[in-house]
């Protein structure tokens, strides 16, 4: 009996992709090529394709609320992530969620523009974000436009790289994960900064593609997933970089524009 409820649990609080490629899906498929058990509260639903956001609805209070609670009374999350959350009031609805219970470690995915360029979080939500939610992160992983907006400053080097993960530190944020990927170099060099003031840069050959749509929520998920396995921050890092990296340079045809990407090819370099 000791043995019930064990399974490495997972959660996504996050909106849905019509699509299938980004937002829980994408969460929900990664979890379960990591081998974790995926859990989800859906804080907001669009209408998705890889051509764009036709349009989205967030969910009230009360379903949101109901959500956390079901999943609180029943299952042993382990590890937990945010992705899409619509604008400062599903902000809040979250954090007072997520101080209520243990959802373990807090993957923080400050998802703000979809690949097509639909704003996916509100101008006065990104304020609370700051104040509100990057305190409680264990982990926050901002791409180069995410990570300017959070701080208010460019960044265009690895030094600029370096000052603003600094800077999320200091809003609160334990460790930092500052993704490169909107640069323009052969390589997509991402920046760590630990809790312990330990810095590493992970790096992968960049493909030629457009078909990368959802490759943040795809890479913060598999860091979640890794650490409700018990791995270290560093290596569930790695591993994630690996992942992501093999999805993408082995890739596969659908939709007609960024299209997603191949979520089971890591078998082929990660395990």
């Amino acid at each position: 009996m000791s043995e019930i409820n064990e399974f490495p649990q997972t959660l996504t609080i996050a909106g849905t992709d019509s699509g299938g490629g980004a937002g829980v899906m994408a969460d929900i498929k990664t979890m379960q090529e990591r081998h974790t058990f995926a859990a989800a509260v859906i804080v907001a639903v669009t209408a998705q394709n890889t051509l764009g956001v036709q349009d989205f609805m967030a969910l009230p209070e009360k379903i949101i609320d109901e959500q956390f609670a079901s999943i609180a009374a029943d299952l042993k999350i382990r590890a937990c992530k945010t992705g899409m959350l619509a604008d400062a009031e599903h902000v809040r609805i979250v954090v007072t969620n997520l101080k209520k219970g243990d959802f373990g470690p807090l993957i923080v995915d400050p998802v703000m523009i979809a690949k097509g360029g639909a704003a996916l979080l509100a101008d006065d939500a990104i304020q609370v974000v700051r104040d509100e939610l990057v305190p409680l992160a264990t982990l926050i992983t901002p791409n180069l436009p995410e990570a300017e907006r959070l701080t208010d400053m460019k960044i265009n080097s690895k030094a600029d790289m370096e000052q603003a993960a600094r800077k999320l530190q200091e809003m609160g944020a334990k460790n930092v994960l500052i993704k490169g990927g909107h640069g323009d170099e052969d390589e997509v060099s991402d920046l760590t900064r630990l809790e312990s003031g330990k810095t590493f840069w992970v790096s992968a050959p960049r493909v030629d593609t457009i078909r990368t749509h959802g490759t943040g929520d795809t890479l913060s998920s598999c860091i979640t997933s890794e650490l409700a396995k018990g791995q270290s921050m560093e290596q569930a890092i790695r591993i994630a970089k690996k992942y992501v990296e093999a999805a993408i340079a082995d890739g596969i045809q659908v939709g007609n524009g960024h299209g997603p990407l191949n979520h089971w090819a890591y078998r082929k370099v990660v395990d």
